[in-house]
């Protein structure tokens, strides 16, 4: 099992800038993948991105492609999620959760979650 705890939510104007941090705890770090997903209210939970055990891969949303970026520093147990150029569609919770399979766009693949970090984006 995995505890996950995020950070670095906020409330930003549109066109801000965020970074999002994960740190984690349990199994070691460096085995599993990670992903980003976020439910915005009165919305099903939503993948956002996802990056390999070893950083080399990763995976975004259509929706996020070119203004978020995720990477891990595995020497720290942490993933990051810069999120550039937001619009206030972003604005939701947002979760890092850590993947029982290989590298996953499915929610249903992922196992452990945080406890989630609020980012309110206005216009």
């Amino acid at each position: 099992q995995v505890q996950l705890v995020e950070s670095g939510g906020g409330l930003v104007q549109a066109g801000d800038s965020l970074r999002l941090s994960c740190v984690a705890s349990g199994r070691p770090f460096s085995t599993y993948s990670m992903g980003w997903l976020r439910q915005a209210p009165g919305k099903e939970r939503e993948f956002v991105a996802a990056i390999s055990w070893s950083g080399g891969i990763t995976y975004y949303a259509d929706s996020v492609k070119g203004r978020f970026t995720i990477s891990r520093d595995n020497a720290k147990n942490t993933v990051y999620l810069q999120m550039n150029s937001l619009k206030p569609e972003d604005t939701a919770v947002y979760y890092c959760a850590a993947s029982g399979s290989a590298l996953s766009r499915r929610i249903d693949d992922y196992g452990d979650w945080g406890q989630g970090t609020q980012v309110t984006v206005s216009s």
